[in-house]
């Protein structure tokens, strides 16, 4: 058994690991690659795809699997593929593309390595998407026999992304993982009025992560530090030993977390990774 009280960080990207121009503070980094040297598992656990999840993982040069899709899928750098890969079942998506058809809901389904959407029908639309990596634009019926991690649903009608959700889950009547948010949540959509739903498979959402750490390196969860901001960080953050909330966190996982730090701009990330991995004396 380690000496340290914790033996894996769980980081999400967005609003946690990257600043607002998608880079690693240089502290932080410092501290994530001594961590892992010393053999601290140091695992990602984001929204992203694994397109969109690769430049990270790059910068921070620690080849380890990282958790995407909020928890469908798993990506191995080494192997360079998907090594777990959850898909919603022919019915699920039938009735996916249905609903965003019939509602005229812009739709996207996401499969490992390509992302197929219908039409953006305005400008606002059409830069709901700028970001995405290895888009296709298709007819709506061409979405179905998609192999998809994800659906997602674009809108600019509603008054908030959570009533948005349950008239999804309810057309939909299906189990699924479902999670939702403004778009201006990210950086590169700051002025964007348009609301966000993902529909996944079954799964425990970024908490697939801590079921991986105790499977393939017999990690309890209990030894897992779990940090994040948002909503979708909420199941890794309150499963693990301790659970961390950025200062720019919003209020569902800042309800939930053990403990809070600065912001993500700032080195507070590898201020923490010091104190609890590398031996550094906890800063006031």
């Amino acid at each position: 058994m380690s000496a340290r009280d914790y033996d894996a960080i769980l980081l999400d990207l967005d609003g946690t690991l990257l600043d607002e121009s998608d880079c690693i503070h240089p502290r932080t980094l410092e501290a994530l690659r001594a961590a892992a040297a010393q053999g601290v598992h140091v695992m990602v656990a984001t929204g992203r795809s694994e397109l969109a999840t690769l430049p990270v993982l790059e910068q921070l040069n620690i080849p380890h699997p990282a958790v995407v899709f909020n928890g469908a899928g798993v990506w191995c750098p080494k192997a360079g593929r998907l090594i777990e890969e959850r898909v919603l079942s022919e019915r699920t998506l039938a009735r996916a593309v249905r609903f965003g058809s019939e509602g005229g809901y812009m739709t996207v389904a996401m499969c490992a390595g390509v992302k197929y959407a219908t039409a953006p029908r305005d400008e606002l639309e059409l830069r709901a998407l700028k970001d995405m990596l290895g888009l296709v634009t298709v007819a709506p019926e061409a979405l179905l026999d998609r192999r998809a991690l994800r659906v997602t649903f674009f809108s600019q009608r509603h008054p908030t992304s959570d009533e948005f959700a349950a008239q999804i889950e309810a057309a939909l009547d299906q189990p699924v993982y479902t999670t939702h948010f403004p778009l201006s949540c990210l950086p590169h959509h700051r002025d964007s009025r348009m609301l966000v739903v993902d529909i996944h498979p079954p799964c425990k959402g970024k908490a697939e992560a801590l079921r991986w750490l105790a499977e393939e390196h017999s990690i309890p969860a209990a030894r897992v530090v779990a940090v994040g901001d948002a909503g979708n960080d909420v199941p890794m953050i309150r499963a693990a030993g301790l659970g961390v909330a950025m200062g720019n966190a919003y209020p569902d996982a800042l309800a939930v977390a053990d403990r809070v730090i600065g912001a993500n701009h700032t080195d507070a990330i590898g201020r923490l990774v010091e104190e609890l991995f590398l031996g550094a004396p906890r800063e006031a």
